[in-house]
């Protein structure tokens, strides 16, 4: 008799895990779909007004389309059970003086999330991202800078910065590579001390490896996904720019040693 209830309770389990499983498999699909309608629904308002606005209004209605459009996203997330995102500190960067958001870059989701809060940042972004169908159009509507050629990339940041905007810099460069950060590059240090801005640290935390660096798109995460964004050190302009990469690693190995944050580069998640 034992024995029998031990199986029905196992294949009641097996049952439930499977349900649970094609869930978050369903989810994690409309979640894609939506970005996808969404970046091309941006792209296609972006296109005319690219073309038709001056340069300093587009700007400021391309990041504002942007700030609204990865707010609502996030929302339908929610809705969907697929996520949890704790975003509120950002806030208090909003109204405030010009500065570089430099942030540990555990997720692809992390931009999303810091310039849905963010409505007047300008980011920096890889060549690829702004030369892409999904995100290109949007992307030069808001003005948003390309990291290559360097020269040009600091140019335009401190510019940005000079005329009051936020800018948002990931100063590993690419999404983190070893728990809990990678290697810190110098161009925040750079941008900063010719700009005369300050550097905002910013701490992402979440509980998955969720389109992290080595996360595969056939792999389906559990979920809800929690996100914690939290606001660092201020560091002031630095006068000497070759220090400041490792200063700026060391802090952020030792306020992250223990936070709730994946190994890195990630691996698949346990069935």
């Amino acid at each position: 008799m034992e024995n029998k209830s031990t199986t029905v309770l196992n294949e009641h389990l097996t049952r439930h895990a499977g349900r649970g499983a094609l869930h978050e498999t369903v989810r994690l699909c409309l979640g894609f779909m939506l970005l996808g309608v969404i970046c091309l629904a941006v792209s296609l308002l972006a296109f005319p007004m690219f073309a038709i606005l001056p340069r300093v209004l587009s700007k400021r209605i391309g990041r504002k389309l942007i700030a609204r459009t990865f707010r609502a996203y996030l929302r339908l997330l929610v809705l969907l059970g697929a996520c949890r995102f704790d975003l509120a500190e950002l806030d208090a960067l909003r109204d405030g003086p010009a500065m570089i958001i430099a942030p540990n870059h555990p997720s692809l989701l992390d931009a999303v999330m810091i310039l849905s809060r963010l409505p007047d940042a300008v980011c920096i972004m890889k060549a690829d991202i702004v030369n892409s169908v999904f995100f290109g159009a949007g992307a030069r509507l808001a003005g948003y800078i390309c990291n290559t050629p360097l020269r040009t990339m600091v140019q335009l940041a401190v510019a940005d910065l000079r005329q009051g905007s936020h800018l948002l810099l990931f100063p590993e460069g690419t999404r983190t590579t070893r728990f809990p950060v990678g290697s810190m590059q110098g161009t925040a240090g750079l941008i900063a001390k010719h700009a005369g801005v300050p550097v905002q640290t910013v701490f992402i935390e979440t509980n998955s490896g969720f389109l992290g660096k080595g996360w595969s798109i056939l792999w389906t995460p559990k979920m809800p996904i929690t996100y914690r964004i939290r606001l660092g050190k201020r560091f002031d302009p630095p006068r000497h720019t070759a220090h400041f990469a490792s200063e700026l690693e060391q802090y952020f190995q030792s306020e992250l040693a223990h936070a709730q944050l994946p190994d890195f580069p990630v691996s698949a998640p346990l069935a």
